[in-house]
């Protein structure tokens, strides 16, 4: 296996618990690798740099088996090769830092505070981060996931 980026392996960038469980192939053709290189530039690694300490990558590249077996959305910005989620299990910083520095700091399609505490809480942290950035056409979109009668929505914050 090889690097994608300064910090992220292809390795760690398709691994999977779940393609692991069901025997699916979570392997992406050249071209979503270069989306992964391009998102883990213009995302990871400036983050990255910024924290100073490892990031834990809770999901990159999902096949769109894995994305089906998983619930993920048909428009999945992960199946592109387009979107990370991240979360501070390192303890390098929060996962609101996580979030803040990006929208703050950086160039992206989508940010979501995935669940977790409500943005305006003092202290509030969300579950993980997502982020997604789309080469040339990024939307800058800041939303929040939550749970509605058991299906997840977004709004916009």
């Amino acid at each position: 296996m090889f690097n994608i980026s300064d910090h992220i392996t292809l390795k760690e960038a398709t691994r999977s618990n779940t393609a692991q469980r069901l025997n699916i192939e979570n392997f992406p053709d050249p071209e979503i690798v270069e989306n992964m290189r391009i998102t883990a530039t213009h995302i990871f690694e400036p983050l990255r740099e910024f924290i100073g300490k490892p990031i834990f990558i809770s999901s990159f590249y999902r096949s769109p088996k894995l994305n089906k077996a998983i619930g993920g959305s048909t428009k999945s910005q992960h199946c592109k090769g387009e979107a990370i989620d991240i979360d501070d299990i390192y303890g390098g910083a929060t996962n609101a830092d996580f979030f803040n520095y990006i929208k703050d700091n950086l160039e992206f399609d989508q940010l979501i505070w995935e669940f977790g505490d409500e943005p305006w809480t003092p202290g509030g942290n969300p579950a993980w981060v997502h982020a997604s950035y789309s080469l040339g056409s990024n939307r800058m979109r800041v939303l929040q996931a939550y749970k509605d009668k058991g299906k997840t929505k977004y709004k916009i914050i």
